[in-house]
């Protein structure tokens, strides 16, 4: 007779029927989670993700390709610009990090760089982990770590997480270092894209927190992360020191709150499957037994927008005119509502959502009205 599956093993099991037979997994990475702790009451994003179900994949099978995500022209541009940025030991980019967070250490003549190969995510994470505690035992000299690799427990599924770069600075304190590919114009960037880079790596500041809790004395996990970007149109390395304590303490909050994967599994009905093999009538039905919470932010996101906010828009969710409209409108959550309220058919007078609705359908009247004479 077979031992009995663990609580863990058993949840392991059901996130593999929900992606298909012999579906292998898709890896949660630090841009995903920004994502889903940005949205964290969409029970249907947090589910795929957890199961590891190729989001991409699906969405073209429902029949709403996604335009998600980065050109193979910017993935290998971003490439060739973060081999120039670690070239010759990571000299120049020890040079950015001691110049923008750390002037008052020794100048980075040398570094140690450590080689991080191992069998496995688990493996590297260990490997990270080992030799993170390592620099921390020896302060006086820098390290960088490239490509490392961290753990997130993140509702109850594990996250393997990659970043650019870890710095371990001379007094011990470890660096977070993001490398990207669009460009630092006369000292500053693209504020939405600066933002989507501080939330990526409020992330990795996460991961890396849980490791420095488990060595005595913790090190200190800096929370002014380097932004590393190419200056002006050129490819020469430009960097600026961003904080992102408002980030992490945001993205902490929300990974907080997000629905354990297991609760969200034990409420599908039995045999449900996300598996773009299946016919699309059955497969659509799959996904929409999983509550969705679209909002227009997801467009840019997620790769399933595209399919939600039609689903959206047919059942008339004011979400889907965006987040402060909805919070605007109080308890009035479909169109049909509003316009009801608007015209005095429905709503209570009271509710300062419904009175603001019917003062301005009589002040567009008036208007109408004015112009029509």
């Amino acid at each position: 007779m077979p031992p009995p599956r663990t609580r863990g093993t058993a949840l392991r099991h059901r996130l593999a029927e929900l992606r298909g037979p012999d579906v292998p997994a898709k890896a949660l990475d630090a841009r995903a989670l920004a994502a889903l702790a940005a949205n964290p009451g969409c029970a249907r994003r947090a589910i795929l993700d957890g199961a590891g179900v190729n989001k991409a994949a699906l969405a073209s099978a429902l029949g709403s390709p996604s335009a998600f995500g980065q050109s193979q022209f910017a993935l290998t541009r971003g490439n060739a610009f973060e081999a120039k940025v670690k070239a010759d030991g990571g000299a120049e980019l020890l040079r950015l990090v001691h110049e923008k967070l750390d002037r008052t250490a020794e100048p980075p003549a040398e570094a140690r760089v450590p080689d991080l190969t191992a069998t496995g995510p688990q493996g590297r994470t260990a490997r990270t982990a080992l030799e993170l505690r390592d620099a921390a035992a020896h302060p006086g000299a820098w390290t960088l770590l490239d490509h490392p690799m961290l753990a997130l427990d993140v509702a109850g599924s594990p996250a393997f997480l990659e970043p650019d770069a870890v710095v371990v600075h001379p007094d011990g304190s470890w660096t977070v270092v993001e490398i990207k590919s669009f460009p630092l114009l006369d000292g500053s960037a693209d504020p939405a894209k600066v933002g989507a880079a501080a939330r990526q790596a409020a992330v990795y500041v996460l991961a890396l927190e849980e490791v420095a809790a488990r060595l005595d004395p913790a090190p200190r996990v800096r929370h002014r992360i380097l932004l590393v970007c190419p200056r002006d149109f050129s490819n020469l390395p430009a960097a600026s020191a961003v904080d992102i304590r408002k980030q992490r303490a945001v993205t902490a909050r929300q990974l907080t709150r997000l629905t354990r994967i297991e609760d969200i599994a034990e409420a599908l009905p039995e045999g449900t499957c996300f598996s773009p093999e299946l016919p699309a009538d059955e497969l659509t039905a799959a996904v929409e037994s999983v509550p969705a919470t679209y909002a227009p932010e997801c467009l840019s996101a997620c790769e399933l927008a595209f399919h939600c906010r039609a689903r959206s828009r047919e059942s008339g969710a004011v979400t889907s005119l965006g987040r402060p409209v909805r919070a605007e409108l109080g308890g009035l959550t479909t169109v049909e509502d509003v316009l009801a309220a608007a015209r005095g058919e429905a709503g209570d007078p009271g509710d300062p959502a419904v009175a603001a609705l019917r003062r301005a359908a009589a002040l567009r009247a008036e208007a109408l009205e004015a112009a029509c004479r």
